[in-house]
């Protein structure tokens, strides 16, 4: 919690700075980890749009990694980004809506 110093205005955090050029080596590698991990995190909140929107973005990330690049990212998040894109987002999946 910030509070108000007389004469000074209240602390605020910078705006984040976007990449200027596609990703490569280790930064492509810790995008992908950090966007499978915010699937999951709107997995476990039940936000389901949410969760298939970076679970996209993830997997196109992911998709683009040389095998040795995949092996850098932590084998739970490769796990659950493989389960989750099979069960749930795959082509036998239940579609959604059907709740009667």
């Amino acid at each position: 919690m910030f509070f108000q110093q007389v004469g000074r205005p209240f602390s605020t955090m910078p705006a984040k700075k976007k990449p200027s050029g596609p990703l490569v080596g280790k930064a492509l590698v810790k995008e992908t980890a950090r966007l499978i991990r915010l699937a999951r995190t709107h997995w476990d909140n039940h936000q389901n749009a949410a969760c298939r929107r970076e679970r996209a973005r993830a997997l196109s990330l992911y998709e683009s990694l040389t095998e040795a690049q995949k092996e850098q990212i932590p084998q739970v998040l490769r796990v659950w980004l493989r389960y989750r894109s099979e069960k749930y987002f795959g082509p036998g999946r239940t579609p959604p809506g059907n709740k009667h």
